[in-house]
């Protein structure tokens, strides 16, 4: 089986503590050592988000503070290397040929930023697309897809399940809303839609639900359900 886990940054390093990276890191070991080829993307955070607002206070432009964001999504992916050891890639991939390859050879491939102008959303979705993963694991800090912003609004409902076009008219409405954050942004829904790998949204703030999700199939998140898929997500069952 194929996985590919998005972590936010926010999620994996909310600060600069090892605890939480090290439980992240031994989720997917486990994971590993249980016959999954494992693809892990992480996100940049606060970090990079102040970073950002640093540089753009001094005149740099948007291209340069993508190249920031991406900077910084490689540190936190080499915050999760140093807590894999060896059984991961020693730097991570910069390409997603560097990745496939990695994970082909049985190695624990992690990925931050890839290129200015997209998001890690978008790389993690380009990457089991890449792989034809079996699985996508977005771990976010909020519980899954929500019809409005939960942050601020009280009865925004949450989807237990999506087709990956209805997930990307719901992403499309969020970004249209000035103000509003959504758990994978729209060229990620679009890739997902495209690909059609099978895509859950959790809250990734503990690390054994992504071990649920994928072992088991088993999360309070929303699942994203490519077309002609059955409901009942059956791709830890065929190993």
């Amino acid at each position: 089986m194929k996985v590919v886990v998005s972590i936010g940054g926010s999620v994996l390093a909310p600060d600069l503590g090892s605890e939480r990276v090290s439980e992240h890191a031994a989720v997917i070991e486990a994971l590993a050592d249980e016959g999954c080829s494992v693809g892990a993307v992480v996100g940049g955070g606060g970090v990079a988000r102040e970073y950002i607002g640093t540089a753009r206070d001094l005149g740099a432009n948007e291209i340069q503070l993508d190249q920031i964001g991406i900077d910084v999504t490689r540190l936190n992916a080499r915050l999760l290397i140093a807590a894999l050891g060896g059984d991961a890639v020693p730097a991570p991939a910069e390409d997603y040929e560097e990745a496939g390859e990695a994970m082909r050879r049985g190695d624990i491939c992690v990925m931050g930023g890839v290129t200015p102008a997209q998001t890690t959303d978008a790389v993690s979705a380009a990457l089991a697309e890449y792989v034809n993963a079996d699985l996508l694991v977005y771990a976010t800090s909020v519980p899954g897809v929500f019809s409005a912003d939960p942050n601020e609004t009280d009865d925004a409902q949450q989807y237990a399940q999506l087709s990956a076009g209805e997930l990307v008219d719901v992403i499309a409405d969020l970004d249209m809303n000035a103000g509003s954050s959504a758990p994978v942004d729209l060229l990620a829904a679009k890739i997902i839609e495209r690909s059609g790998v099978r895509t859950v949204v959790l809250d990734g703030t503990d690390p054994s639900r992504i071990a649920a999700a994928v072992r088991y199939g088993d999360h309070e998140g929303t699942d994203v359900v490519p077309e002609g898929a059955g409901d009942e997500p059956t791709y830890w069952a065929e190993g």
